[in-house]
């Protein structure tokens, strides 16, 4: 069984205006809102690849409940926790001729929530899948996730992270079963910048020998990279298509790579798998659905360099 966990969920307002003009009225093309946060989004991309996931996470307000109802009608199981105050964030995302985003900071979260949060994760077993992804706001301590992998370390289930920075870091001498920087946040992590999967190969496998058993690396349309826990690398390449967006093509090879290794327990089979699925994504208004990777599948190439 899949878990994600989403610390900051939010209610994502995505705005088209083709033509914006800067202190006037603009009026959109196109309005959507949709439940956003990665964790929510690996669950949204299991769901189409056929597996289920529970979806823990913290919500408040009316738009806590709203977003908790999106999150049913896509037939995902939640099992948040409802902060006493303050609403779930609304994140505003701009489209056309101007494009950025602006993101809200989230509710406060006190210690009697987290506590029950925490006693959720007691639910896992060693069969399960641990999904934490995304920042955490504020209000929350900053070695939350480490807590998080120190709480469910008996039951032994295998826990994938998707984070940036010190976050990531600090869960590497804990052992996640699986982290997916792109190119970027890993350069960050260790001062440099790298723009080939030649540049970023050495630094995947120092990630493993701090720690963590693979490391996926996401490099957009250049491909990816992954350093397997039995030692290997793989360079891997995107499949050729039309962009059309990006949000949450990371989130979909994590699901993707997850999904795969389910059934198979095979990291290069799953490398592949995550390829096709965030190309899916990427190549989609919508997350990719399970046919559209089916056949993207066909198109990924990966080589073992090592």
């Amino acid at each position: 069984m899949f878990y994600t966990m989403t610390l900051n969920p939010a209610l994502d307002y995505n705005v088209t205006v083709n033509e914006f003009s800067e202190g006037m009225v603009n009026r959109s093309a196109r309005e959507e809102i949709i439940p956003g946060g990665k964790g929510l989004m690996v669950s949204r991309m299991l769901k189409n690849l056929g597996f289920e996931s529970t979806a823990f996470g913290l919500v408040a307000g009316f738009t806590g409940t709203e977003l908790t109802r999106m999150v049913h009608e896509l037939g995902i199981r939640t099992s948040f926790v409802g902060l006493p105050e303050g609403m779930t964030r609304i994140n505003v995302k701009l489209w056309g001729s101007l494009e950025g985003e602006i993101n809200a900071t989230g509710p406060e979260c006190d210690e009697k929530s987290l506590q029950v949060l925490f006693e959720k994760l007691t639910m896992l077993t060693k069969e399960d899948t641990l999904v934490l992804s995304g920042s955490i706001p504020p209000s929350i301590p900053k070695g939350i996730y480490v807590d998080m992998m120190k709480h469910v370390r008996e039951k032994s289930p295998r826990v994938a992270v998707d984070a940036t920075g010190e976050l990531l870091r600090s869960t590497l001498p804990y052992g996640p079963f699986l982290i997916k920087p792109n190119h970027h946040e890993l350069g960050e992590l260790y001062g440099v910048t790298l723009h080939t999967k030649e540049d970023v190969a050495p630094y995947a496998e120092r990630l493993r020998e701090e720690g963590a058993k693979n490391v996926l690396v996401s490099m957009a349309g250049a491909g990816a990279v992954l350093a397997a826990e039995d030692g290997s690398v793989w360079f891997g390449e995107a499949p050729k298509g039309n962009v059309i967006n990006t949000v949450g093509s990371g989130d979909s090879m994590l699901a993707g790579f997850l999904a795969s290794y389910e059934e198979t327990k095979s990291p290069e089979k799953a490398f592949c798998n995550g390829i096709a699925s965030g190309s899916a994504s990427a190549f989609s208004a919508e997350l990719g659905t399970k046919e559209e990777v089916d056949m993207l599948l066909q198109k990924v190439h990966i080589t073992r360099v090592r």
